[in-house]
């Protein structure tokens, strides 16, 4: 190498002495990229020149390296930093660029980089140029690294030609992407190009919107964007545009008709705008639809009027001719609004032509327009078809002809029933109201002999016999069975038609076997009415031969109730044979009334046994809540007719079959009649049967009405016994006693546990125990039992006052005797107690003191009354003595 080459490189490599080791290393691997960058980090706080001459010894040596490369680039960026664009650093920076680039082309980093930094120098050529050398050097897998940053330098800098190109090129590699075409279009203010590019993507069946537009929703846009804008769109057809999407899109018609008569609002062309509100409201079948379209032609017509009138009052020069353009305008405006309703109706027809009931409204929307009225009827009944009708169609028909009768028209009102008695209808009453109404007119004019033969022609037999219930057969067919035409039938034939010809027609529906109870109530009433007596009772009998229980129940009291009426007690077999079968299959919940019937028959006019036998029948007979009152009433009548002993075995059978409930009701009021015959034992035992049945704790009110009892007629022995029969009934219901014994037991398993194996019975011990406790406090408090016991009194009767004849003595009584005699029963009683074992219960001992306070009681005799003895009674004290 010469001297005059090395100079430079003298001069160059001028580097301190901590750089020493690295130049060192770099002279022994030149080729080493680490080596290199560590190099490089050593030089990275020197100056620019320092740093970036070690970049440029190290890329001479390796300049296919990305890493140094990269790392070069960066370093260069940072450099120009904060400077101003037209810096020649800048320059430098872009040369470096262009230099890594011849080899580094391959790597989309590098041109990414040099893009962002062109762009940021504002060249705009430059950065485009850069751009697309990318592009082109690129392949294609990796440009959609590039385009985002192109993308955004257009979008950057206002140049919309540039960038309508751009985005032309980026839409033939990623046409998904077209909603950010469309969006950059409307910024920029070129509608018309947004306007093609968005039909387009509406009308490309495979696009995908990325922000998860549906396609209905881009329709919303365009027809907002080309009707809004209509002066900026040209290259569309809008109308057809838009039709094309009332086509398509037929559930939200209303915003797409808006949007067309937006477009011509905008465009100045106001009647064709009110031609389209025209056309949308006139074809619209839902109602939203029809609300949206209503609501915009009403404003569009109210801001049309108020901008007239504005321009009328500003203008000085207005002629008539304005002022009639005004009036036109008004009465334009008032038109659509009366029209609304109406307008509405024909939506909801469109939206289901057979709805029978809009198709009436629609007619009292044309109140006083007989015309409109007349062309409505007819196209309903051409319109609605019979099987799809919602509603019942005969009412068209015949609100039809009661139009024309109103009007006088009777002769036209027939015809149109004639035609409306021929529609093949789903049900057959439909029809056979058309029958009914078409001769109720005739009876409003009066003709009597037209209704007769209409009912005549609505009933008579078809040539061949059809099942009523047999859908296949037309209405017409099947209407000789209809009840609401022969019920009609029957009440003209009785009204203006012969006797003959009106039994000829209830027999004629007993035949047919169509007939209801009513009918058959009805046929009776009108033979009773011309007094066939006895062809009323045949015709009861028919409807009793085809109506089972329940149905039968009116026309067997009507039956019963005629007969016994007319004859009374003189066909009394009769009456008892109709009775019997009457009750032969009566089911319970009807057979009291016929029961009670069929009694006071035989009380009065037959024999008391029959009717003794009779209530007994219905005791049984009857439901189970009303046998109760059954009962009540038998005892009744058997105490009127026999007297009140023969009811004491009606008494004893009702507590037999009686529920519990009821059972101790009849108890108690067969112990107080056995009370008022002086049978105080047999009382006694009544209520002692009854008691079994009694808790004390739910029916507390026999408990006290027994006590009451025993203390007016009882002694201490009878109220002992009660007491007695208390607690072991109210043992016997105590269902928590087991469960109580438990919890004690539980409460004393620790005590127990720890005494050891022979204090198993430490429970029983502790009970017993107990029980003696509860005995020392009984007799250590004789004053409180005494004066919570029952103070006995005499025995009465409930006659009240106490005289010989009403005075009732017990015949269980016993003598007690003398007063030594009480002591000694007493001493035995404390005996009794002493010599009871320890595990009697507190209960026990408690009644043992009961009983000894009550024997300290003094009772006093008195003579027994002579109506127990009847005619049994003793001539002399003396001999009732010995006796």
């Amino acid at each position: 190498m010469s001297e005059k080459s090395t100079q430079p490189l003298q001069v160059e490599l001028n580097f301190e002495e901590e750089d020493v080791p690295y130049e060192e290393e770099i002279l022994r691997n030149a080729y080493s990229v680490k080596h290199w960058l560590r190099y490089i980090d050593h030089k990275a706080k020197a100056p620019n020149n320092g740093v970036n001459l070690v970049y440029e010894r190290a890329l001479k040596e390796l300049p296919g390296s990305y890493k140094i490369w990269y790392n070069y680039l960066r370093t260069r960026r940072k450099q120009v930093r904060g400077r101003i664009p037209t810096d020649p650093m800048y320059e430098q920076v872009n040369n470096t660029f262009e230099r890594a680039l011849v080899f580094m082309h391959k790597m989309p980093r590098i041109w990414m980089d040099y893009g962002v930094f062109m762009s940021s120098q504002c060249k705009i050529t430059r950065t485009r140029h850069v751009f697309d050398r990318a592009l082109r050097a690129l392949p294609i897998t990796q440009h959609g690294r590039i385009w985002p940053l192109y993308l955004k330098f257009v979008q950057r800098y206002e140049i919309p030609e540039t960038a309508l190109r751009v985005y032309r090129r980026y839409l033939k590699l990623f046409p998904e992407d077209a909603e950010e075409y469309v969006a950059y279009l409307q910024e920029a203010q070129r509608l018309d190009e947004a306007a093609q590019q968005l039909a387009h993507i509406v009308d490309n069946e495979h696009f995908v919107s990325k922000h998860g537009k549906s396609n209905h929703q881009l329709w919303n846009e365009l027809c907002d964007l080309i009707s809004k804008h209509p002066h900026k769109v040209h290259s569309l057809n809008v109308d057809a545009i838009i039709r094309g999407g009332l086509r398509r899109y037929t559930d939200q018609l209303g915003h797409l008709w808006n949007s067309l008569a937006d477009y011509y609002v905008r465009s100045g062309l106001f009647d064709r705008a009110r031609d389209i509100y025209e056309e949308a409201i006139q074809t619209v079948t839902t109602v939203r639809d029809f609300t949206q379209v209503f609501d915009e032609y009403a404003q569009f017509e109210e801001l049309s009027l108020n901008k007239r009138m504005e321009q009328v009052a500003n203008d000085e020069d207005a002629n008539e001719e304005d002022d009639i353009d005004v009036e036109l305008r008004l009465s334009r405006f008032e038109y659509l609004m009366e029209r609304r309703l109406l307008l509405l109706n024909s939506v909801l027809l469109r939206q289901n032509p057979h709805n029978v009931h809009e198709w009436h409204k629609r007619v009292k929307l044309y109140e006083d327009k007989p015309e409109e009225i007349i062309n409505t009827y007819t196209e309903a009944v051409q319109t609605v078809q019979p099987k799809q009708a919602v509603g019942q169609l005969h009412t068209l028909w015949v609100e039809f002809a009661k139009f024309y009768e109103e009007n006088g028209q009777v002769d036209d009102a027939r015809v149109v029933f004639e035609r409306g008695t021929q529609v093949e209808y789903v049900k057959v009453e439909h029809l056979a109201a058309v029958w009914c109404e078409w001769a109720e007119m005739e009876l409003r004019q009066q003709q009597f002999e037209a209704a007769l033969k209409l009912m005549q022609r609505a009933t008579a037999m078809p040539k061949r016999k059809v099942a009523y219930h047999d859908e296949t057969e037309t209405v017409q067919m099947r209407l000789y069975k209809s009840l609401k035409v022969w019920s009609m039938y029957a009440d003209l034939e009785e009204s203006f038609g012969t006797f003959k010809t009106c039994k000829a027609v209830y027999e004629r529906i007993i035949d047919l076997k169509i007939c209801t109870p009513q009918i058959i109530i009805n046929y009776g009433l009108f033979l009773e009415e011309h007094n066939y007596y006895e062809e009323a009772y045949r015709a009861y009998e028919k409807g009793i031969a085809l109506f089972k229980w329940p149905n039968v129940y009116d026309i067997w009291n009507s039956y019963l109730t005629k007969f016994l009426k007319r004859y009374g007690g003189t066909k009394l077999e009769r009456a008892r044979d109709l009775f019997e079968q009457c009750l032969d299959n009566c089911p319970p919940e009807h057979a009291k009334y016929f029961y009670l019937l069929y009694a006071k028959l035989e009380e009065e006019h037959g024999l008391a046994r029959h009717a003794m036998a009779v209530y007994d029948r219905a005791t049984s007979a009857v439901k189970e809540d009303e046998m109760f009152d059954m009962y009540n009433i038998f005892i009744k009548k058997a105490a009127e007719i026999y007297g009140l002993p023969r009811t004491r075995e009606i008494y004893e059978k009702a507590i037999e079959a009686l529920p519990e409930q009821n059972m101790r009701h009849m108890c108690v009021k067969f112990a107080e009649l056995e009370t008022k015959l002086g049978e105080v034992d047999r009382a006694r035992a009544i209520y002692s049967h009854c008691s079994q049945v009694c808790d004390p704790r739910i029916t507390a009110d026999f408990w006290q009405t027994w006590k009451e009892f025993e203390v007016r007629h009882g002694n201490e022995d009878t109220m002992r016994e009660m007491l007695r029969i208390k607690r072991s009934v109210q043992a016997t219901y105590n269902t928590q006693v087991n469960m109580m014994a438990a919890q004690f037991l539980n409460t004393n398993s620790g005590a127990a546990a720890d005494a050891g194996a022979g204090s198993g019975s430490d429970a029983m011990r502790m009970l017993e125990e107990k029980a003696r406790q509860a005995a020392a406090e009984a007799k250590q408090k004789p004053s409180q039992t005494a004066s919570s016991n029952i103070m006995f009194v005499r025995g009465e009767t409930q006659g009240g006052s106490k005289t010989k004849d009403n005075t009732v003595v017990n015949p269980d009584e016993i003598d007690i005797g003398d007063s030594d005699d009480e002591d000694d029963d007493e001493d035995e009683a404390e005996d009794g107690a002493e010599q009871a074992p320890e595990g009697d219960s507190a209960a026990a001992t408690k009644t043992d003191a009961e009983g000894l306070i009550m024997k300290k009681l003094r009772f006093e005799q008195k003579a027994i009354p002579a109506k127990v003895f009847g005619g049994l009674k003793p001539s002399t004290q003396q001999d009732s003595d010995e006796e």
